[in-house]
């Protein structure tokens, strides 16, 4: 029998992501993925700017740029009639504002899935710790709060193989085996409307390069459909929603129809289409009501699904393994108690509802529950919800309140209003180091980091003392050592501490504590904040 410590069942973006984190964290871990290899079609496409820090911290934001497409070629979202038609509206999305770009180092990425996941498999499989099986079938057989045991079976030899893992990442789709082994239920709305994905090649250069766009809606009285940019020249998806409502059936979608729409959708009849593929699906806004069972952990799709309309759900799956991650190795090295696993749950199941049911909001606004006449356009928040992508806070033991009220935009969809209060992601700011700029982003990921202010350097200094105590790995940051600095004084008035005061970022980027001020025994409050966070 194999031993490992985690147990990866899926090898989309939200598995593979998996493997990285846990391999930055010390944990070996082992990845079966059914399909024989990446995935072979677009999929989901857009990376938010809350999901790219993430990948810089890992070192993998160039190679993700270098994969997709620069924001140049995807900077509005167009409304028309057909590509040589009429255009009803253009939009700048509120993402892309320079007021909205200010919350973050980066900046969101368009990268099809199918070009995501090679940059993704080839530096997971390039740490020693990981262990990547495709065209590999996982059957749980038993699982309880010690563990799992599990069959994989090759399915190219058909060679079998168990393997007892202490934990169990499920990041095998909607349809999960694992979710149902666990007896899970998951609530909100299904088959709310049913849509087709068509791939093709065509070159609509012509109709597009002076509108880089990364949708454009076609909105005809008889057929509503989009076109989704993938490399912005000759590679496409054409999204038809709603097919029943105008009288479709999945089956109905040859290649021969498939073209007849596109034409179509363009309003060129002689255009010159190759179908690479056609796939079927339904929207559903549904929550899991149980993040965990024992050894057993649901992330990305077997967690929740929610409609594409806001480009949420690879992301918010990326980032349940962000908050898992490094909470199974802190249990694993023995640095944290059982009872921190239970705060995965507590911070992104009510995170996963406010986003489910935002992008419903979403798609219901646009009528793709409903056969249209005219053309619909979306409500204001579509593609502006910067409070969701950065402002959503976590409430649970590994989060300690220090008194101060929540800070509550008029909007929290749309407006973003940074703070550190605990709770937060630790917003950015620029510092300088030896007078080179240094966002706070790239001071955190992957270990708890202090950061002080220009008086704080008693806080740095207790917490460097902490690293023989069996605590987590902790990177102490004061102004003014090492050559850091804060030339305007922002970053201190943005955190909401004095000059003696300091915050503790947890690993995935939230704050978990904070002090507006000093201490008499820095070292001995450290000690308890930690010990409280990690459930020890």
């Amino acid at each position: 029998m194999l031993e490992i410590p985690v147990l990866i069942v899926g090898g989309g973006p939200v598995g593979l992501t998996a493997s990285l984190l846990l391999s930055r964290l010390g944990v070996r871990s082992l990845l079966a993925e059914r399909h024989d290899g990446t995935s072979r079609v677009p999929k989901a496409r857009g990376i938010n700017a809350r999901t790219m820090e993430m990948y810089r911290q890992l070192g993998l934001e160039q190679p993700i740029r270098d994969a997709g497409l620069s924001a140049n070629a995807t900077g509005l979202i167009v409304w028309t009639e057909s590509l040589a038609g009429r255009e009803i509206e253009r939009r700048v999305p509120g993402r892309a504002t320079a007021k909205n770009m200010a919350m973050t180092p980066t900046t969101n990425c368009l990268c099809a899935q199918d070009d995501l996941e090679p940059v993704l498999r080839h530096h997971a499989a390039a740490q020693p710790l990981a262990d990547l099986r495709f065209a590999t079938e996982c059957d749980i057989e038993a699982h309880d709060a010690d563990g799992a045991t599990a069959v994989l079976t090759d399915r190219v030899t058909g060679e079998r193989t168990t393997v007892r893992a202490r934990w169990v990442i499920a990041a095998d789709g909607a349809q999960s085996r694992i979710r149902a082994a666990m007896g899970v239920r998951m609530e909100g709305t299904e088959h709310i409307y049913d849509s087709v994905n068509i791939l093709f090649h065509a070159d609509l250069s012509a109709y597009t390069q002076h509108r880089p766009a990364a949708l454009y809606f076609v909105e005809q009285p008889e057929l509503r459909g989009t076109f989704l940019t993938i490399n912005g020249r000759d590679r496409w998806g054409f999204l038809i929603h709603s097919l029943t409502k105008y009288g479709w059936r999945p089956t109905d979608f040859t290649a021969e129809l498939c073209t007849r729409l596109v034409r179509q959708a363009a309003g060129l009849p002689e255009l010159e289409v190759e179908v690479k593929g056609v796939s079927a699906w339904e929207a559903s806004a549904v929550v899991a009501d149980r993040y965990r069972a024992g050894s057993l952990f649901l992330t990305g799709d077997a967690a929740h699904q929610m409609p594409p309309t806001g480009g949420f759900g690879m992301n918010t799956g990326v980032q349940d393994v962000e908050n898992l991650c490094w909470k199974l190795a802190a249990v694993l090295h023995g640095q944290a108690g059982d009872a921190l696993l239970d705060t995965y749950h507590a911070e992104r199941q009510p995170l996963a509802d406010i986003i489910t049911r935002t992008s419903l909001a979403n798609a219901l606004s646009m009528g793709r529950s409903a056969k249209q006449d005219s053309a619909v356009l979306p409500r204001r928040e579509f593609l502006n919800e910067q409070g969701l992508i950065f402002g959503l806070s976590y409430d649970s033991a590994a989060v300690l309140p220090d008194g101060t009220p929540p800070v509550v935009p008029e909007d929290p969809v749309t407006e973003y209003l940074a703070n550190a209060r605990p709770g937060c992601r630790a917003p950015h700011a620029w510092l300088e180091r030896h007078g080179q700029k240094l966002s706070t982003i790239d001071l955190l990921g992957g270990r708890f980091v202090l950061l002080a202010g220009a008086e704080g350097a008693a806080w740095a200094r207790a917490a460097r003392s902490l690293a023989s105590q069996g605590l987590p790995p902790l990177a102490a940051h004061a102004l003014g050592e090492d050559g850091l600095t804060d030339p305007g004084g922002a970053w201190q008035a943005l955190y909401g501490i004095g000059a003696q005061g300091a915050v503790l970022v947890r690993p995935d980027g939230y704050v978990a504590w904070r002090s507006a001020g000093g201490a008499a025994d820095p070292a001995a409050v450290l000690t308890e904040t930690l010990q409280r966070v990690l459930a020890r």
